[in-house]
């Protein structure tokens, strides 16, 4: 049987973080695989890290900037498709962006369901990925690729395996240390500068339950460790988002211990597998 996944991402860099090293494996398993990204990512950093309520902030700009980051980190996952929706991006929740008419947030679920449901039925994926309701962290434009896959899912013909990514709560837990950690050191770095700055508001642990997952939740656990050094390079491609992440911070060595699985969690489930599985297409193959 011709294998084909296919995930429903945001913006661009989605695709690299949360599925790259799976994207990657199953490339080079020989496993067709298609990502639809659902808009232009115009109000992520423009160069130099200016934000979108700053002046010199050109949305345009930066979209044609992750247009060409987009394309390399295809080339580097061995994406076999890109499909472009081309939305434009609804910034945070709250931003005046979320009403714009053009805005991904504020395209009638139904419209973007039909142009995606097309898209299913052309490559009829045994495994599709998106976001979970919350869209992982809030992210109106994650919320709405939820929605619009969900609706999607219910136009075509069959009824795939659906995952949406996820993050363990026991692995959140070491990464909220990290980000601790870091911000600390640069807190000290600045001070011994003369740079006092406020602390950043404590993360809730309503914010916390939101991002992770309770582990005995997570229906599938990928090894994507051969896939390691592709999945850095493909998120260094977003240079203009992602250059000064946590990411980046670590070594190649650090990433690779930090980076060598992926979780997902099972939402249906029509070959019947149970527990955790450690290959996507359980059922499948």
């Amino acid at each position: 049987m011709a294998l084909t996944f296919l995930a429903v991402h945001a913006h661009p860099d989605d695709e690299a973080s949360s599925t790259g090293g799976t994207y990657r494996v199953l490339a080079d398993e020989g496993v067709r695989t298609v990502l639809v990204t659902c808009t232009r990512g115009e109000f992520g950093d423009a160069p130099g890290g200016i934000k979108p309520d700053s002046e010199g902030h050109d949305a345009d700009d930066v979209a044609k900037i992750r247009h060409g980051e987009l394309d390399r980190a295809v080339e580097i996952l061995g994406i076999s498709r890109l499909v472009r929706l081309g939305y434009r991006d609804s910034g945070m929740m709250g931003w005046p962006q979320n009403s714009d008419p053009s805005s991904f947030w504020s395209t009638p679920i139904n419209e973007a369901a039909e142009r995606l449901a097309a898209v299913l039925m052309e490559e009829r994926p045994q495994v599709v990925v998106t976001y979970n309701e919350n869209g992982f962290y809030g992210h109106p434009d994650h919320i709405q690729a939820h929605r619009i896959t969900m609706s999607a899912l219910a136009l075509i013909d069959y009824e795939p395996t659906l995952y949406f990514n996820a993050i363990p709560n026991s692995v959140m837990a070491i990464m909220r240390a990290r980000w601790a950690e870091e911000e600390r050191l640069e807190r000290e770095a600045q001070a011994a500068k003369g740079h006092v700055s406020e602390s950043e508001p404590e993360m809730t642990e309503e914010d916390i339950i939101q991002m992770g997952t309770p582990d005995d939740q997570i229906g599938a656990a990928i090894d994507v460790s051969s896939a390691t050094d592709a999945k850095y390079d493909a998120l260094a491609a977003h240079h203009s988002q992602v250059g000064e992440s946590f990411w980046m911070k670590m070594s190649r060595d650090e990433f690779r211990q930090a980076m060598g699985t992926e979780w997902f969690v099972r939402v249906t489930n029509p070959k019947g597998v149970s527990g955790t599985v450690t290959d996507i297409f359980a059922g499948y193959r």
